[in-house]
């Protein structure tokens, strides 16, 4: 039998995975409490963790712990931990659109995540099948669209409050890598008007001290007109406005569900392509795999493969 679509290409064969969810993290001060999925391979020890932040979307359930299957099932398959909040920008959550935060909700993204990390024995004591099993010294973020600036936040970008006027930083040092899958680009008069009267936030984004390692995934189709004046090359604003060490993976004919990552067979994507997400999956696991084990060759092996296919799905560079 062949090796699944959303697995093929990774060396080794895929591990049996096993999903946990809701598990519920209390959460004082917040509208609610937290929700997650927790994806994990059946075998093995000393696991790495990936925190996974979801976009936001026309659909009513992806936008939470339910979505981006086709990625979190194969990290889990080979070898992480991936655990998913339920932001409260979710549609799943329903919640008063003037309440705190809304109706973007990035500050408390980024808090979901260290709050994740604050409560992992919590997370073990829920999900007994994880308990001892998580090498808490290998800790990466990956988010898509919106869950790419929360990713972003954690990794060490900076924006003015605009409420307030200082400025914030959420950097999370035990994240020691990440992934910004179609993530957002620059502020000022790179963004729509809708942009600027809706998601103020945006406007002061900084990448300038964004200085852990992170691969950026940006599709050369992906023109986000209803946040961007500049077209797709705005998603790869947190390569090149970041220090080193970064990379970017430029897929050709990508659009912003980038395949779609986001669930299988997902009508609101618009550019399906099964080879594109196999693609995302395989060189988003190379990357962290490398990242968080210095020395293994996944990252160097995958490069290779993308650049040496007669049609290649995409180019990689880095700095």
């Amino acid at each position: 039998m062949s090796e699944p679509a959303h697995t093929a290409g990774i060396p080794g064969s895929p591990t049996p995975v096993f999903s946990v969810g809701p598990v519920v993290l209390p959460a004082p001060g917040r509208a609610m409490d937290l929700h997650l999925r927790v994806s994990a391979p059946t075998a093995g020890r000393e696991l790495p963790v990936i925190l996974l932040s979801h976009g936001l979307g026309f659909s009513n359930n992806l936008s939470s712990l339910n979505g981006y299957a086709p990625l979190a099932n194969s990290w889990a398959a080979h070898g992480f931990v991936v655990i998913q909040p339920t932001h409260l920008d979710s549609r799943t959550l329903s919640l008063d659109p003037d309440s705190p935060g809304a109706p973007s909700h990035w500050r408390s993204r980024a808090e979901d995540m260290t709050r994740i990390l604050d409560g992992l024995d919590a997370i073990e004591a829920a999900v007994p099948q994880l308990s001892g099993r998580l090498d808490r010294s290998r800790i990466a973020v990956a988010g898509h669209s919106m869950g790419g600036h929360t990713a972003s936040l954690l990794l060490g970008a900076r924006l003015t409050d605009p409420l307030d006027g200082t400025e914030v930083n959420l950097t999370e040092p035990r994240i020691k890598a990440g992934v910004l899958l179609a993530a957002p680009g620059r502020g000022g008069d790179a963004l729509t008007e809708f942009v600027v009267e809706n998601c103020p936030f945006f406007l002061t984004t900084d990448f300038s001290k964004m200085a852990a390692p992170a691969l950026v995934v940006a599709g050369d189709h992906d023109a986000s007109a209803h946040l961007t004046v500049r077209g797709p090359e705005w998603h790869t604003d947190p390569y090149t406005l970041s220090p080193s060490p970064k990379s970017l993976l430029t897929l050709f004919d990508a659009e912003h569900g980038l395949g779609g990552i986001s669930g299988y067979d997902v009508a609101e994507t618009t550019d399906e392509n099964p080879g594109r997400v196999a693609a995302v999956a395989r060189l988003t696991w190379a990357y962290l795999r490398s990242q968080l084990y210095p020395g293994d060759s996944a990252w160097q092996a995958a490069r290779h493969s993308l650049a040496a296919g007669p049609d290649p799905l995409g180019r990689i560079e880095s700095k």
